[in-house]
């Protein structure tokens, strides 16, 4: 271990830089999609929740956002590998503060909420599997995709405030280190 944290820190600017690009990657690979066209169609949704062609374009938006979220959930484990790797070669110690808030929001918040959200968007709760696994690939009729739409949306309102505020707090104090 000795060997491997010493190699690794000759490497310490690197790895932070790999971290923080990472971060920044994970926090907002997805605002865009999410905000400019994932919002605006599940909203004239809901104002319009028995019209077809608002469900099609629901539909349709959601499992390309399952899609997109490729490379947010690329980026968060690359994220905490290398964050493990700074943790090891840096000498920061819980009596840090920075380090034990930082850390504290990392697994209470985000490790849960990612979890889920790889659960929706590439397994159970992935809508393009649930209508294909449907026996006529009709989603409308669907209890089992209607309930993976609603549950992701959901998750999306809960956690987007949590991640925008908490993703800023953790890239303050990763930068920064207040005492």
């Amino acid at each position: 271990m000795d060997t491997l944290s010493q190699w690794l820190a000759g490497h310490y600017i690197h790895i932070k830089f790999i971290h923080i690009s990472f971060a920044t990657l994970w926090l907002w690979s997805t605002s865009v999609a999410y905000l400019n066209y994932l919002v605006p169609v599940l909203r004239a949704w809901q104002a319009n929740p028995d019209d077809i062609d608002h469900i099609k374009k629901r539909n349709w938006a959601m499992e390309r956002f399952d899609d997109g979220v490729i490379l947010e959930h690329t980026a968060f484990p690359a994220v905490l590998i290398s964050g493990l790797a700074l943790l090891l070669i840096s000498g920061w110690g819980p009596q840090s503060y920075w380090l034990a808030m930082k850390l504290t929001i990392v697994v209470l918040v985000f490790l849960p909420i990612e979890g889920f959200d790889y659960w929706l968007s590439h397994f159970g709760g992935n809508k393009a599997k649930i209508r294909r696994s449907l026996p006529d690939g009709d989603s409308f009729n669907s209890p089992r995709y209607e309930l993976a739409i609603h549950r992701h949306w959901w998750f999306l309102i809960i956690t987007t405030p949590v991640i925008a505020i908490g993703g800023m707090t953790v890239l303050y104090l990763a930068i920064v280190k207040p005492m």
